[in-house]
């Protein structure tokens, strides 16, 4: 039997826990060895799908709340999973989904601050270049901000750079690692090619370069207006939150890249590997060596990245 303690216990809720990526995601949290407790947030259809997942033989207890009723879900969390806003549809980018998802965010902000101001919190919602600094002002606002546990949830473009790689080499994916720096939308994925130990044609590189980039479009198209990658989404953000709470457990080399406050770079904000311990960030790694076509890629990316941060910042300011 697995052994529950104080130390690898951990009380996560999931916010927008009922849409398209919450309601998979909170059944990986659900049937994680890792989650002792979790709520689950929603302005509706929260109480159903935590009944729905509280019948699962997992000791995690399940409990769903809705509205106003936000500080329950909250209080006493140690990890914050937000996932919540509208999703994509054909044509839309990720960063026309700004408008909405920006108060949203801004919203949900204002309530962890003021319920569970020390807990870890990993961005979903998009565009992640605008809402992690979103997420980051109003908890400075608040007096509460720490850069340490403060994360823009990438995992999805390292999870679709391996499969792509797999694919297309006819590797193993379990071996395969690609680091994705930079942001998390179209241009500011960078994929790190020349690292992946596998030689690669230009056509390949280009190739791949732009499925990893625009690989969220791909589902969009094949979803026909039923909505963005949900599924793989909530992998990818269970992969993530996985990794934090086997660090903050105390498990050592933990790197996973993800989009946090960084000085390694010239934005304020950048995804690259950083060492994850048990009160979060624990050290952020530079980009590294790279090529000259990641190079070109890089500073593609540093110049939309830029304007993405500062559109997240004066929304706060403007709020």
């Amino acid at each position: 039997m697995f052994a529950r303690t104080a130390l690898n216990m951990h009380k996560v809720a999931v916010l927008g826990a009922a849409g398209g990526i919450g309601q998979p995601l909170s059944l990986l949290m659900k049937n994680s060895k890792l989650t002792t407790d979790l709520t689950l947030y929603d302005i509706v259809n929260t109480p159903g799908v935590a009944a729905d997942l509280s019948h699962i033989s997992t000791g995690a207890k399940v409990s769903g709340f809705v509205g106003e009723d936000i500080g329950q879900a909250l209080k006493g969390r140690d990890i914050v999973i937000i996932p919540a806003g509208v999703p994509r549809k054909p044509g839309m980018t990720r960063d026309d989904l700004f408008n909405t998802n920006a108060g949203i965010v801004h919203t949900l902000a204002k309530a962890c601050a003021e319920h569970c101001p020390n807990a870890a919190f990993l961005i979903i919602s998009n565009p992640v270049n605008s809402t992690v600094p979103i997420f980051a002002e109003a908890l400075k606002a608040a007096g509460v901000y720490n850069p340490k546990k403060l994360f823009g949830v990438t995992t999805l473009d390292i999870v679709r750079a391996k499969t792509f790689v797999a694919e297309m080499k006819g590797a193993d994916v379990n071996e395969v690692n690609v680091p994705v720096v930079g942001g998390h939308s179209g241009q500011t994925i960078v994929p790190l090619l020349s690292r992946t130990g596998f030689e690669f044609t230009a056509e390949e590189v280009e190739t791949l370069t732009h499925r990893i980039q625009f690989g969220g479009d791909e589902v969009v198209k094949a979803k026909a207006g039923a909505g963005s990658a949900t599924l793989s989404m909530a992998y990818a953000g269970a992969e993530f939150a996985f990794s934090l709470m086997r660090a903050m457990n105390g498990e050592e080399n933990v790197v996973e890249c993800t989009f946090v406050e960084s000085d390694v770079e010239s934005t304020p904000y950048f995804s690259t590997p950083v060492l994850l311990g048990k009160n979060g960030v624990e050290k952020i790694m530079p980009v590294g060596e790279v090529n000259a076509h990641e190079t070109t890629l890089l500073e593609e990316c540093r110049s939309q990245l830029s304007g993405n941060i500062t559109k997240g910042i004066d929304f706060v300011k403007s709020a």
